[in-house]
């Protein structure tokens, strides 16, 4: 299978609370963006985005050993099933494909999506709506704080300005703009204060297109919406995680409700000349029910993913002579 593919076919705990990130990237004014691109939509069907891997890969097999290791060691159970992708910016290549098109719950890992629907109706709208300093602190809270008051916030903000039908709202603007990105993305409920939302879901493809068209500026206010990720947090795929330096740049979203430990994000690290090498990491792990035990499943399914994460990150300072 092909690793790249036409962007043409784009035309009380509070569970979902429990995300972390560091880094930056310098801003693209959105006049220049439109003006150079000409508008989103002609700039997704111009261009190439990641597809499936190819089987086999060297470390698609590693990552499926070391899973299978933690199921005999009970860290992944029985009834949980997990995604996986792992796309190298560098190489313009899908190292790994597991699962990838399966749609799972979304929980945390939904708001960048959000913020996202935000700018494509700002675009839209331009001084009707306005990306004023309490919309910019609301979203801040959306991300860096997994905030699901702000979520909502932001939500019914977009359903206003789109025909006022709720959640729906935002995933009709996504795939109105993007429905090659946003494939299997299904979005019909707000995010309660408690964090117990199950029925919005992706894929971990969904979200490894969104993060290559986040990182290569093809989505508005690509920017801004990586700066956001970038606010300090805890994540799951660089925090913590043995052997990775603690510079490395993370923009990224977790997700955490009782079935679901979830992140997705671009890892920035660099080589001994000093030359960035990104990838993209989403690891998904889902529950068929609900767990009573809920901060043990949680940390015992973080540390998994972490333990996969730093496979990966060993892979690619093998393979870049990473610093």
């Amino acid at each position: 299978m092909s690793a790249r593919e036409d962007a043409g076919l784009w035309g009380s705990h509070h569970e979902d609370n429990c995300d972390d990130r560091s880094g930056g990237r310098q801003h693209i004014d959105r006049r220049d963006f439109i003006a150079n691109m000409g508008g989103a939509a002609a700039l997704l069907c111009a261009t190439f985005m990641p597809s499936a891997a190819a089987q086999g890969s060297s470390l698609e097999r590693q990552l499926v050993s070391l899973v299978k290791r933690q199921r005999a060691q009970g860290l992944i159970r029985a009834d949980e099933q997990t995604s996986w992708s792992i796309y190298d910016f560098t190489r313009a290549k899908k190292l790994v494909s597991i699962n990838e098109d399966t749609p799972r719950q979304a929980a945390s890992m939904l708001k960048p999506f959000v913020a996202q629907a935000f700018f494509y109706t700002l675009q839209e709208q331009g001084s009707r709506l306005g990306y004023t300093a309490k919309v910019r602190e609301t979203m801040t809270r959306m991300i860096r704080d997994s905030s699901n008051t702000a979520t909502t916030e932001l939500m019914q903000l977009i359903s206003r300005y789109n025909g006022g039908n709720g959640p729906r709202d935002v995933e009709h603007v996504l795939k109105r703009h993007a429905p090659g990105v946003f494939q299997q993305t299904s979005i019909i409920e707000y995010i309660p204060a408690n964090g117990r939302t199950y029925r919005n879901l992706a894929s971990a493809h969904d979200y490894s297109r969104f993060l290559w068209a986040l990182w290569n500026n093809r989505m508005p206010y690509a920017s801004e919406v990586r700066d956001l990720m970038a606010l300090p947090n805890h994540d799951r795929i660089t925090k913590r995680v043995a052997g990775m330096p603690s510079n490395i740049r993370v923009y990224d979203k977790s997700g955490s409700t009782a079935m679901l430990c979830g992140n997705m994000g671009i890892i920035e690290c660099y080589d001994r000349r000093g030359r960035p090498r990104p990838y993209t990491f989403i690891g998904i792990i889902q529950k068929n029910q609900r767990t009573n035990y809920y901060t043990t499943w949680i940390t015992n399914r973080s540390n998994a993913m972490r333990e996969v994460s730093g496979l990966v990150y060993r892979y690619m300072r093998e393979q870049h002579q990473l610093a």
